[in-house]
């Protein structure tokens, strides 16, 4: 099942050399700890998961003893996509390229066993593509 595009894998694999593209997990850390502690979770899926950052996150407000998998295409050794007690989705759905979005939805659905913690932004970002588009490939209103 295809969730990215060659070409735009090329331009995400750039962006990830920004190193302030990738790293809003840790933005939700908090907010991911109390969750995880309220199911009383023993494993993170990170979809999405750029540079760790909400692993990091994590470990800086003291959780950590969790496995940890996350999953990035523009990270091929971070490995498949894998279940676990609480899947994280963070700020990663705007980015999909449209005629994937059912397949991501999908490969989320398979992985969410328990629970899910999704957040999507609506609107532009200020990053824009080397093709000229905004980062932001999907931007939809809440409703």
């Amino acid at each position: 099942m295809e969730i990215i595009s060659d070409k735009y894998l090329i331009i995400q694999k750039k962006l990830h050399t920004n190193p302030n593209y990738g790293v809003m997990g840790a933005f939700y850390s908090k907010v991911v700890k109390q969750i995880f502690e309220q199911i009383k979770g023993l494993s993170i899926s990170d979809y999405g998961a750029g540079k760790c950052s909400l692993k990091r996150g994590l470990n800086d407000l003291g959780l950590k003893s969790f496995e940890y998998f996350p999953f990035d295409p523009a990270f091929p050794e971070y490995g498949p996509a894998r279940s676990a007690d609480l899947v994280c989705c963070i700020d990663v759905l705007e980015h999909i390229e449209p005629e994937f979005v059912d397949n991501v939805i999908l490969a989320l659905s398979t992985i969410t066993k328990k629970y899910g913690f999704f957040t999507i932004a609506t609107g532009p970002v200020k990053k824009i593509l080397t093709d000229g588009r905004n980062a932001h490939l999907i931007q939809k209103p809440t409703s």
